[in-house]
């Protein structure tokens, strides 16, 4: 079995070009890998996909923004999606 890191748990996820919420994202980590992380750390993991080092391994454009963020309807929080 390989072994994930949460960067490659977010990619996996943001990779199908809808949106996500933070909630979404720490359920599908958990339910597919078992780890759980709180929200800081899913937001960190949001923020290294526009790292240099996440662009080159996931093959993502190497400038510009690749992460768009929209509020909730109710106002309490944001959703994120990549870009490709």
């Amino acid at each position: 079995m390989i072994k994930l890191s949460l960067d490659d748990c977010i990619y996996l996820c943001l990779r199908d070009g809808k949106f996500w919420t933070f909630w979404e994202l720490q359920a599908t980590i958990k339910e597919k890998t078992g780890k759980f992380y709180g929200e800081p750390t899913i937001s960190a993991g949001i923020r290294n996909m526009r790292k240099d080092y996440c662009r080159s391994k996931y093959d993502l454009t190497p400038y510009g923004e690749i992460i768009e963020k929209k509020r909730l309807d109710t106002g309490k929080g944001y959703k994120y999606r990549l870009i490709i």
